[in-house]
């Protein structure tokens, strides 16, 4: 029997359909089983088992594919709740991503695979926002303060014997706290932009590595508590991996007791990282 695209389907045809499928693998028939009875793929059957396992009855709803103006949110709180806590327990290649570290483009792919969701960049970036997990703006204030010359001068300075390296990726360095409120009477990180208030209490102490390129391509990692200077190191080598080039970085936000460590980086990966401070 040929396969269908359900997503074609009316949205009670398609919720129907999702019920009935997983309840047959729930009684013990198997996924291609169940997959040539319906006229649906394998992998098709086992997304809608997984989400199932995942979200229970949310998981039958069909969902919208993108968001247009005044209509609701593509993700529902679950699923955007999901995605948070998917980041900050690991970075994407953990879960067999091409990605060594999250990236909105990850994040398009990721949700794709799991929800069936088509998101755009833009789109992730403004959930991003929402979520309090990265503030692009930030980070382009901070870039634009500091210029983007080659070599960079006013307002920043080097580390000693610290060469800036020619046809590296510059990249904008910071280590932020998204539950950490800008004003005490603005919510968390991005204030009324950010409308999933009590991040803290809900995710945790989360911590987040973020480095922005000089194309704007933010790449970020997340966890529970801080990082460590294993996890820190490890960070900047997931870098360069996924950029495979040598690193001009420039600390833009980083905790005091850190900043020893990313000033041995430029002797520990010689000719491949270069240091850099901005003065604030």
């Amino acid at each position: 029997m040929a396969t269908r695209d359900a997503r074609s389907l009316p949205p009670d045809a398609l919720e129907a359909l999702r019920r009935r499928a997983v309840a047959a693998v729930e009684s013990g028939a198997s996924q291609t089983e169940v997959a040539r009875l319906f006229g649906v793929s394998r992998k098709t059957v086992g997304v809608w088992v997984s989400a199932y396992q995942r979200m229970g009855e949310e998981s039958f709803r069909p969902k919208r594919r993108g968001r247009r103006p005044g209509e609701q949110m593509a993700l529902s709180p679950a699923q955007q709740a999901w995605i948070v806590r998917t980041i900050v327990d690991g970075t994407p290649d953990r879960l067999g991503m091409p990605h060594r570290l999250w990236t909105g483009q990850a994040i398009v792919e990721l949700v794709n695979r799991e929800f069936r969701i088509l998101l755009s960049p833009a789109t992730v970036s403004k959930y991003l926002l929402r979520w309090g997990l990265i503030e692009e703006r930030r980070l382009l204030d901070n870039r634009r303060g500091a210029g983007t010359v080659p070599v960079p001068r006013r307002g920043m300075r080097g580390v000693s014997g610290n060469e800036w390296i020619a046809n590296a990726e510059i990249l904008w360095l910071a280590w932020t706290r998204p539950h950490a409120p800008l004003h005490p009477q603005r919510g968390p990180v991005a204030g009324r932009q950010n409308l999933m208030s009590g991040f803290r209490d809900y995710f945790g102490d989360v911590n987040v590595l973020v480095a922005m390129s000089n194309r704007g391509v933010v790449f970020f990692q997340a966890k529970r508590g801080p990082f460590d200077a294993k996890q820190v190191t490890e960070f900047l080598e997931r870098l360069m991996a996924q950029l495979g080039k040598g690193l001009n970085v420039i600390i833009c936000g980083w905790p005091l007791q850190y900043y020893g460590l990313v000033r041995t980086w430029p002797q520990r990966y010689p000719n491949r990282v270069s240091v850099r401070f901005t003065l604030t």
